[in-house]
């Protein structure tokens, strides 16, 4: 089959690899009709720590079940299903508790070593899935291919963000980046009734996109005086952060007001952060950090597209067979495109 793999010094390739086959009684074997490019996978090959050369990337997938083992009960062959980004067992302690994340059987596709043990990613004609019964979720009828691809990562992490933020209606609400994980917490935000949402983004066709959905937008230099005067100087009740490291974070405490929230869902590699303690104390403020869930989440994901509240399809830019993706990741790189979907 065709595949996506890291070729190292920050590039891809597409190169014919061997098709997977069931390992496990709980695989399930799909043919991916809709894969994805993320901001992850971008780090990941741009860093490229934590990944073999040759690894298959990608972790975002829709595709139709070709084969299962023995112990799967949740799906068929023909079955139209949606992936969650990485797996869990589903019956440990962590997953009954619905903190998939936390499962010590975890593995994110398409990311080598980085957040568990390798498992070969979706950006290629076939994709093996481990815990298939927990991990894929039926793509019910009403929701198209490039919808339905969004809720296993870009769209979840949305979600996550705004839960974790404990979101009030008519609360004022920035979200800090307008990449794809931005402009999904943006709308995610709006759904669950914020009152206002600032999407702060350097990138003008971004804070133009913001704005069209719904955003009240500013450049980052713009940021404080334009929260300052939503909120009669308080600053926000919730900030979530959407691009990562210190920066993101710094600018984060800068925007809050006095017992806001601050969440973040930007990758984050650095090992440590000075916290502004002193402030945080004073002002009682609460720092969290999520990771999107489709498998605790995929109800409410799935009835904010159905229902047609949500369209996760605006970020779309481009749609491209796997021979193209290399170029994808250059465009995506470069910020020439906001997300490039992948056609199998």
């Amino acid at each position: 089959m065709k595949a996506v793999l890291f070729a190292g010094d920050g590039t891809v390739s597409v190169e014919s690899v061997a098709e997977p086959i069931v390992v496990d009684p709980g695989d399930a074997i799909v043919r991916v009709r809709r894969a994805a490019v993320c901001g992850t996978d971008l780090h990941a090959v741009a860093h490229g720590e934590h990944l073999p050369r040759g690894s298959v990337l990608g972790h975002e997938f829709v595709g139709e079940v070709v084969g299962t083992g023995p112990a799967v009960q949740g799906h068929t062959v023909g079955d139209l299903v949606v992936g969650a980004d990485f797996t869990a067992c589903g019956t440990c302690w962590w997953c009954r508790r619905g903190d998939h994340w936390e499962c010590p059987q975890r593995r994110f596709f398409g990311t080598g070593s980085a957040y568990g043990p390798p498992l070969a990613g979706s950006q290629a004609e076939f994709v093996r899935v481990p815990f298939a019964d927990t991990v894929l979720r039926p793509v019910p009828a009403g929701i198209g291919l490039d919808a339905a691809v969004f809720l296993g990562d870009t769209l979840a992490t949305g979600y996550a963000a705004v839960r974790r933020a404990g979101l009030t209606p008519g609360d004022t609400v920035v979200v800090l980046g307008g990449g794809p994980v931005g402009q999904l917490t943006s709308l995610a935000a709006q759904a669950c009734g914020a009152g206002t949402v600032v999407v702060v983004e350097p990138v003008d066709a971004r804070r133009e996109l913001a704005a069209r959905e719904g955003a009240v937008v500013a450049d980052p230099a713009g940021a404080r005086a334009t929260v300052a005067g939503l909120t009669d100087g308080r600053g926000a009740d919730a900030v979530i952060d959407a691009v990562g490291g210190p920066r993101g974070l710094d600018t984060a405490f800068t925007l809050v007001r006095r017992r806001g929230t601050i969440v973040s869902v930007g990758v984050h590699t650095e090992p440590e952060f000075a916290l502004p303690v002193a402030r945080a104390f004073a002002d009682e403020l609460t720092l969290r950090f999520a990771i999107g869930d489709l498998m605790r989440d995929g109800e409410a994901l799935v009835a904010l597209v159905a229902s047609g509240v949500l369209d996760p399809t605006v970020v779309a830019t481009q749609t491209v067979p796997l021979d193209d993706v290399p170029d994808a990741y250059r465009a995506m790189a470069a910020r020439r495109t906001l997300k490039s979907l992948i056609a199998t």
